[in-house]
Parts: structure tokens; C-alpha cells; sequence
């Protein structure tokens, strides 16, 4: 059986906590088929260094099958520019191996209550394709500040950008079960092609791609609307694509609708390479306390189970995936076992021991 190398970077703040409760399970899951190395980075080894990504950490994550990082990011450390250090960590994986599609799913988990009135289990079940390489972050490092007296930052569009996640929204669709109202395989395109000429490009090129795809329905919704659609029927959505900017607001919108970010899972994917994480950030306030929820990392995790294993034809994996997911679920069903953030007294450890039993 394949054995895959994992190139973890625990990070800052909760980063190592959530980071080692995913490795546990996932060692639960596929026992010794994963083989975990752990690499610096982040903000405060950007403090010690100079550097929050080391190029060995770099050269270790683009020869691995797999990155699972944690979080980063702290207090007070930024770049001149004011720009957070933690955050470029992440943003260099990105770039650098051109990890150009976001991957959020939202959906709401038995036992997990939604602050929408009247949604339960299953009803809240879609994922945002965000682009990720493109967009208003195009812009990351290159923007301009005349005289502190003007800031600006360029919004990028190319049509191989924007064709390349598109396919991958309408793959994603051709796989999937469909909306929970109707059961229709739909992607929605979010932007705001009535106010300007690089959303309208973005909209022509997936109704260009869309062609290729007569099982799937092409649906339409501006940024701003879509924000009162998700909340009033989020059971209408299956896939949604959006820019960069526009994906990374809805994503975390998404998030709140079935519990917050500390249930949120997150890929980050290329045509040759993955990137894993939480969507939460690092929670240094509660930082080595044992009260972080490791839930977000943990069905990352299942999310690079599922990528490694259908990348690599390995059945196993995939369904390690499932179990995964539902042990998540169960646990968080069962009632006796939550974090803080989703209603209850559970420690991060004793979640991940919880999981770790559904497993075995």
C-alpha cells in the first residue's frame, strides 16, 4: 500500500495544538501511511529569523504529497507596510505553487446548532470555490502608496485564471449529490459583472466553460445580494465560484451559518500540489491552554485524505475521508464532547481523544 509524506507546519498561536490533534486522528484513521514531518514557519519564527518561511520549510512542502499547517500569525508582528507577517506564510504556499483553488465547504453537522432559525442536519450542505491567485490579492506586495496621501491596489483578471477554477467549480458539481432543496447539480458565479468590466470578463468566461458541462446548471448572484441569499436559502446552493476578495468575505459568511469558523475546513489546491488548513486564524489569547477546538484542522485533514486519495487512486483513503467526518459528527451528535465555540466545556485534548475513540 502507498505510503505519502505530509509536510506539517505547526505555525503560531493555537497552530500547534489544532496541528497535532489533526495528525492524531488521521494517524488513527490510516495508521502509519502518512508520514509526518514537521517544518518551521510562521510569525514568530519570522521574529526569531527574519524569515516566515524558511526555504527549507518551502523545498520540504513542494516535494511533499501534502501540507497540513495549523495557523499563523501574531500580535504586532507586521511588515513595514503595515501587512500582517502570519498571513504570508500561507500566501507564499499560495502563490508559489500556484494553489489556485479555494475549497470551503459549509455544511451544518448533527449537533451542531445554526443560528439561522429552523435549518437542521443535512439542510446546509454546498462549497465555495474561491480563486486563488488572482483577483484584488493580486495585488499583495505590488499595491501603491503615494506619499501617504494615496493607496492603491489593481484587481486581476486572466482568462486562465478564471477558466481553471471555473472547470474546477463544475467538476466539483459533476461530483457531487446536488443542491439539498432540489437536488440540482448548480454552480453559482458571485461577482459584481453589473458594476464592473473585470467581473463581467469573469462572468463570460464561465458561461464559456459552463457550455461544456450540460449537467450542471449555471446560476448567477451579485456579491452583495448573495449575502442575503445565503442566509434566507442556503439550501439552494451547491457550488459557488467566486474572485479572490469576493470568495474570501462569503467564505467566512458560509462559516457562520453552520457553527463559525472553528468548525470551517479548508483546502487550498494546484494542479500538482495541496495545501491544508482550518479557516480560523491563531487564537493566541487562548494559546497552550488546552481550549482550542481542533474540529476546523481536523476535517481539513479528512478534506487532504480525500484529495490525496483520489489524486492517487486510493480507495482507502477516501473512505479513511468518511469515517473521519462521521466521527466529527458523531462526537459533536453525542453531545457530551463540544468546544467552547459551538456551546459546550470540551478541552482541545479531550476532543481529539473523543474522535480517536469513534475511530477505533
Amino acid at each position: 500500500m502507498n505510503t505519502y509524506d505530509i509536510a506539517t507546519i505547526d505555525g503560531d498561536g493555537i497552530g500547534p495544538e489544532v496541528c497535532q490533534s489533526a495528525i492524531a486522528v488521521l494517524r488513527e484513521a490510516c495508521g502509519e501511511r502518512l508520514r509526518f514531518t514537521a517544518w518551521p514557519g510562521g510569525a514568530a519564527h519570522h521574529a526569531r529569523t527574519g524569515a516566515v518561511l524558511p526555504e527549507e520549510s518551502f523545498a520540504a512542502c513542494r516535494s511533499a504529497h501534502a501540507i497540513l499547517h495549523g495557523a499563523a500569525g501574531l500580535p504586532g508582528i507586521t511588515y513595514a507596510d503595515g501587512t500582517e507577517v502570519g498571513n504570508d506564510l500561507h500566501l507564499q504556499l499560495r502563490f508559489r505553487l500556484d494553489l489556485y483553488a479555494n475549497v470551503r465547504p459549509i455544511r451544518l453537522y448533527r449537533g451542531v446548532r445554526s443560528p439561522l432559525a429552523g435549518w437542521e442536519a443535512g439542510g446546509i450542505d454546498y462549497v465555495i470555490v474561491r480563486e486563488n491567485t488572482e483577483g484584488l490579492y493580486a495585488s499583495r506586495g505590488a499595491g501603491v502608496n503615494l506619499r501617504g496621501e494615496v493607496a492603491t491596489d489593481t484587481l486581476v483578471v486572466t482568462r486562465k485564471g478564471v477558466e481553471r477554477v471555473a472547470r474546477f467549480a463544475f467538476e466539483l458539481a459533476r461530483r457531487r449529490k446536488g443542491a439539498p432543496r432540489d437536488g440540482r447539480r448548480r454552480v453559482t458565479v458571485c461577482d459584481k459583472a453589473n458594476i464592473l468590466r473585470s467581473y463581467a470578463f469573469f462572468r463570460a468566461i464561465c458561461d464559456e466553460v459552463a457550455r461544456g458541462y450540460a449537467d450542471v446548471e449555471i446560476d448567477y448572484a451579485y456579491a452583495d445580494a448573495i449575502t442575503v441569499h445565503m442566509l434566507k436559502k442556503p439550501d439552494f446552493y451547491d457550488v459557488i465560484v467566486a474572485e479572490n476578495m469576493f470568495g474570501d468575505i462569503i467564505s467566512d459568511l458560509g462559516a457562520g451559518t453552520v457553527g463559525g469558523l472553528g468548525i470551517a475546513a479548508s483546502a487550498e489546491l494546484g494542479d500538482s500540489h495541496g495545501l491544508f488548513q482550518g479557516a480560523h486564524g491563531s487564537a493566541p489569547d487562548i494559546a497552550g491552554q488546552d481550549l482550542a477546538s481542533p474540529l476546523a484542522t481536523i476535517l481539513s485533514g479528512a478534506l487532504m485524505l480525500r484529495w490525496l486519495g483520489e489524486r492517487h487512486g486510493d480507495d482507502a483513503l477516501v473512505q479513511g475521508a468518511a469515517r473521519v467526518e462521521r466521527a466529527v459528527e458523531d462526537v459533536l451528535a453525542a453531545g457530551q464532547t463540544v468546544p467552547r465555540d459551538l456551546g459546550g466545556q470540551a478541552r482541545c485534548s479531550e476532543i481529539t481523544q473523543a474522535v480517536c475513540r469513534q475511530l477505533g
